[in-house]
């Protein structure tokens, strides 16, 4: 009799225990996963990464507790954004984001049904992910990085008001960097300034091409290149030998040692991508969300980089940007 208790009080222990292992398992298993492809590593996109975390946990989605988060960096290389695209779709990711243009049409090449957010994508419809801003209707919406280009002519006029002559830096098979060279070549002909065009196809060709750009000009412009910001700092390098200033498109690389910028802050880009998943999460359809983006940007002078080149910035300027903007000393 006593083994026959003992033995039920040992069967009845298992089975308790069984229960309560297999129902935290299928907790665990039961939280969605979100899978986030980042292009490459630098500055902007890494606050976009941070952003998106941010706009996650801030609607309830934390990472670990009730949501799982699978971040991948595929550093500028094709062959890693096709194997991590795939990844995701193998373990049934309940959202993808993709941080830059190539990290998001390489998402959208895996998949035509499980929800695509673009984190920060200058132009989705020229990329070909959406149909349009206002009705994506598909599998794919997210945040548009769209910088104010007519405010950063208008800067580089106020800092330079002679300046005829501007080289603009790219890569050649960026669409959506083109898009924003095209913007920005159309309103720097208004303001009576000649673009002269520079392109590279990778990092390997930033040398030698801005060299040749920074002893022909007289100022560069960098759009939202994900190619060219991660070879910046050669860049600067051959522009300070030939003391030309360098206008970035974004606050990271004028941290860095541009000269100025007016730019939509990366990290607020990358909170509304992560708004935009945690509604996807919560039931919404992408097909019905429109494609958001930052109504405004922020001043940036990196006063000290005016000084290195000889560069008086107007006292109006330097005012506002102390009040509404950022001064970089």
């Amino acid at each position: 009799m006593k083994r026959l208790i003992s033995t039920i009080i040992i069967l009845f222990a298992f089975l308790v225990f069984a229960f309560f292992h297999s129902t935290s398992s299928s907790k665990k298993s039961s939280i969605p996963t979100v899978g986030i492809l980042q292009l490459t590593s630098h500055p902007a996109l890494d606050e976009i990464h941070r952003g998106i975390i941010a706009g996650l946990k801030e609607n309830g989605y934390v990472n670990g507790k009730t949501v799982k988060i699978d971040f991948q960096n595929a550093q500028n290389d094709q062959s890693n954004l096709k194997s991590m695209s795939q990844k995701f779709k193998d373990e049934n990711a309940a959202v993808m984001i993709g941080i830059a243009t190539a990290a998001a049409q390489s998402l959208a090449n895996v998949t035509s049904t499980t929800p695509i957010v673009m984190g920060a994508i200058s132009d989705p419809v020229g990329a070909g992910l959406v149909k349009s801003l206002s009705h994506p209707g598909g599998n794919i919406t997210g945040v548009m990085h769209k910088e104010p280009i007519d405010r950063q002519v208008k800067l580089i006029k106020q800092l330079m008001p002679n300046v005829t002559t501007i080289g603009v830096l790219h890569t050649s098979s960026d669409d959506s960097s083109a898009s924003e060279v095209k913007e920005f070549t159309k309103l720097a002909k208004k303001a009576g300034i000649t673009v002269k065009d520079y392109t590279v196809t990778s990092t390997n060709d930033i040398a030698q091409v801005s060299a040749t750009m920074a002893s022909a000009v007289q100022a560069i412009y960098i759009p939202n290149d994900n190619t060219v910001a991660s070879g910046f700092q050669t860049v600067l390098k051959n522009a300070n030998q030939y003391n030309i200033p360098i206008f970035p498109s974004t606050s990271e690389m004028t941290q860095q040692g541009g000269l100025a910028t007016v730019s939509v802050s990366q990290y607020e880009l990358g909170k509304m991508t992560g708004q935009m998943a945690a509604e996807i999460l919560n039931g919404k359809s992408p097909a019905t969300m429109a494609v958001r983006y930052p109504k405004n940007g922020t001043i940036y002078l990196n006063q000290k980089q005016a000084k290195k080149l000889g560069i008086t910035i107007p006292s109006s300027l330097l005012k506002e940007a102390t009040k509404k903007g950022v001064v970089i000393k």
